[in-house]
């Protein structure tokens, strides 16, 4: 696996409008709009790691609020993400229909790698089959190929897109959530910096924009010293503290930023350009797990300030 191409994107495809909106307080699941998704990839991660898994017509394959155990960072963890090789998954949110999974796609992946509970309901449209990876295979998966980290992160940041579109179509603001950033492990940010040029520490007074929404991005950012806002007009959506990141969406996948940040307090920042950001993945197995679980805890909390 070490010699896929994870970091070249698709051919472009026109973007469809989805059939109906998803209503406020549900997320989106869809995976294969990210052009770095490619289900070939994935296929041959789920098949060399997982479980091989078959599903009648009609069976359930988990349900909404079903309870999750460890997470990506545990050995414990009981949840299953899963790539669909045959047969169509249909997922609902309070008995609504929310998202048909088809051939080649993955879906069940925020359990796994959080601690929360099942955000839908899935159950096999069809007699299905493919492959399931638990929490234990998910992490021996991104050792073996780190670069299907970018992968995840990829599908997980259209689904951000998609909410933080929603929440920017919403006048006015709110108030500051509970949300904070995770925090890179001392020692990680240490290692990180150490790796890195001089030229990528970067200081910003209180109150100065760091970046702002629909400009092109170029990297990504680490707090190291301070604080900083994210946010979507005048909705907060986090605060980064020392330690957390920001701005990965541009990086991953080179599109426009989704959110501002501001300076919350002064601050120093490192900034991590696309590059550096890959062979620190490689480098840093512990990067990719902190920053997916920040992702889906991230996704979770802006879905929140949908409802």
């Amino acid at each position: 696996m070490e010699d896929l191409d994870f970091t070249s994107p698709e051919a472009p495809k026109p973007a469809t409008p989805p059939a109906a909106p998803v209503p406020a307080a549900q997320p989106p699941f869809k995976a294969a709009h990210s052009p770095f998704y490619k289900p070939e990839i994935a296929r041959s991660i789920f098949e060399s790691v997982g479980r091989a898994e078959s599903f009648a017509t009609g069976q359930a394959i988990f349900e909404e609020d079903e309870k999750t155990a460890g997470g990506l960072f545990s050995r414990k963890g009981t949840s299953r993400m899963y790539f669909i090789a045959a047969g169509e998954v249909a997922l609902t949110v309070g008995g609504r229909p929310l998202d048909t999974i088809k051939p080649g796609e993955i879906f069940g992946e925020m359990a796994v790698i959080s601690d929360q509970p099942r955000s839908a309901a899935a159950r096999a449209r069809t007699d299905c089959r493919g492959w399931s990876m638990g929490a234990e295979e998910l992490q021996a998966a991104l050792q073996r190929a780190p670069g299907f980290t970018l992968m995840l992160m990829s599908v997980m940041f259209d689904r951000l897109r998609f909410i933080a579109a929603r929440l920017a179509m919403r006048k006015g603001g709110r108030p500051v959530g509970g949300r904070q950033a995770a925090r890179l492990d001392p020692a990680l940010l240490a290692r990180l910096e150490a790796s890195l040029d001089r030229s990528a520490s970067v200081r910003y007074a209180k109150g100065a924009a760091i970046m702002r929404e629909g400009q092109a991005g170029t990297c990504l950012y680490v707090v190291k010293e301070g604080s900083v806002l994210v946010h979507i007009g005048q909705t907060v959506l986090e605060r980064v503290p020392m330690g957390g990141t920001f701005g990965e969406m541009a990086v991953v996948d080179q599109s426009p930023r989704t959110a501002s940040a501001t300076a919350e307090t002064e601050c120093e920042l490192l900034a991590i350009d696309r590059a550096s950001f890959i062979e620190a993945v490689k480098r840093e197995p512990l990067l990719a797990t902190t920053m997916l679980r920040d992702i889906a805890e991230r996704l979770r909390h802006m879905n929140a300030q949908l409802g």
